[in-house]
């Protein structure tokens, strides 16, 4: 009998999925896995900062309560998102991340769907200082691939130009 293994990317994936059980967003669970030549190096999920209450403990999102649409004004949310945790926790444990990848999984709580977006633009620029190379997040069918060398072209031909939309959307809820 033939034994089917997953690849390497939905083999991390699916531990990514798994460190997200943990996160503490009654929003969304998001879970990061950082890997160096097909090695789990350091994973992090949503999360207050650590010794502080979380919104499950508390049982309310600040950003629900002020009807804050999702992607907008991240500074309001008391969690550390999943992507920088794995690049804290590594930090913590002395282990370089510099021509890692980073694998990303997300899910709506409320529907339990995978929740397949990319790294906001606070962990994107998180991201590119700590020299990671690939990041893979989990879609409904398969994965996407973004690779960090294209953001950083994107951030050189327009400096500005995640800020501009965020400035639109705010703009619109005033």
């Amino acid at each position: 009998m033939k034994i089917k293994r997953p690849d390497w990317d939905e083999y991390f994936l699916n531990i990514a999925k798994a460190v997200s059980r943990r996160g503490t967003c009654i929003r969304r669970r998001f879970g990061a896995v950082i890997v160096k030549n097909n090695v789990h190096i350091s994973d992090g999920y949503v999360g207050a900062p650590r010794n502080t209450p979380n919104c499950v403990d508390i049982d309310y999102c600040l950003r629900d309560r002020l009807k804050i649409p999702s992607g907008l004004l991240y500074e309001l949310c008391r969690s550390v998102h999943a992507e920088e945790n794995s690049i804290i926790n590594a930090a913590r444990n002395g282990i370089s991340v510099v021509g890692a990848k980073l694998y990303l999984y997300g899910e709506d709580i409320a529907t339990g769907k995978i929740y397949p977006v990319p790294p906001c633009w606070r962990c994107k620029k998180a991201i590119i200082n700590a020299g990671i190379v690939n990041v893979y997040v989990k879609e409904e069918k398969g994965k996407k691939l973004y690779k960090v060398s294209k953001w950083i072209k994107e951030m050189k031909k327009d400096p500005d130009f995640y800020l501009k939309d965020q400035y639109q959307r705010i703009k619109k809820l005033a």
